[in-house]
């Protein structure tokens, strides 16, 4: 599915709406994270995101997805990235070790609406603390970009935030990649970058939902390459790497997040 150029504004009930797509979202992480362990393997993972959207009616937004600069369909349900990978890694026949960073990133489509939120996890009991660093500053830039995406703000604000994060403990970024605007489509308009100008940019108004998803390298460096499945993308400089996404409404009161369990 394509991104859609236009930006379109919800009304309250298709709002609403989207809240159920997130929540099917938010139980299909919740089932992974808790699925997640040493010896499992990514497609076992992808099973079990499939599974949790079959019982709740839901489809898969992320299963043959075709973007412009994919060689093929993506062929899974989640995007399973680990440890140097940053984003939209197969979820192949890797199993897990202790200790390994897990980047888990999950959309879906219900009644027509979808959802789309991220995580990341350090899996089994050796975790490095840096590792559990990077992945609470991952959390607390989407917070701080959540916290900025309100009405009358700026498309500016958002990535000031979450940058000012990332940027003051050290962190690079993916470079070029950024949120989004969901809704009917996946990824409609507008982009929303990871770093900005506070002031700057489309003014934020009530009925706007996009996806903030700030994606952090521990080795400082915003470089990646590609894996040659044409899908993956990984740290350059081989550092881990993680990612953190929520589906968000501009309302009235404030920024609503849609994919909250």
């Amino acid at each position: 599915m394509l991104r859609r150029s236009e930006i379109e504004l919800k009304t309250s009930g298709e709002v609403d709406a989207m809240r159920e797509a997130g929540r099917v979202v938010a139980r299909c992480l919740d089932a992974v994270r808790a699925a997640a362990a040493p010896g499992v393997t990514l497609t076992e993972l992808d099973r079990v995101a499939h599974d949790v959207m079959d019982d709740a009616g839901a489809v898969p937004a992320f299963l043959d997805y075709h973007p412009h600069f994919a060689p093929s369909p993506f062929p899974g349900v989640i995007c399973a990235s680990v440890n140097d990978a940053v984003v939209h890694a197969i979820p192949g026949s890797h199993r897990l070790a202790d200790g390994d960073l897990l980047s888990i990133d999950c959309g879906a489509f219900l009644d027509g609406w979808c959802g789309d939120a991220a995580f990341s996890a350090v899996v089994g009991a050796d975790a490095d603390p840096a590792d559990l660093a990077l992945i609470a500053t991952t959390e607390r830039a989407l917070q701080a970009g959540i916290a900025a995406a309100r009405p009358g703000g700026r498309l500016g604000d958002i990535g000031a935030a979450v940058s000012a994060v990332a940027r003051e403990a050290g962190y690079g970024m993916l470079a070029d990649h950024g949120g989004h605007g969901i809704g009917r489509a996946m990824h409609e308009s507008p982009h929303v970058p990871n770093e900005g100008r506070a002031g700057r940019g489309m003014r934020l108004r009530p009925g706007l939902v996009i996806a903030i998803e700030p994606m952090l390298h521990a080795g400082g460096e915003d470089d990646y390459v590609h894996d040659e499945d044409g899908w993956t993308l990984r740290t350059a400089d081989g550092s881990r790497a993680a990612h953190a996404e929520h589906t968000v409404a501009i309302t009235a009161d404030g920024p609503r997040i849609l994919t909250l369990p």
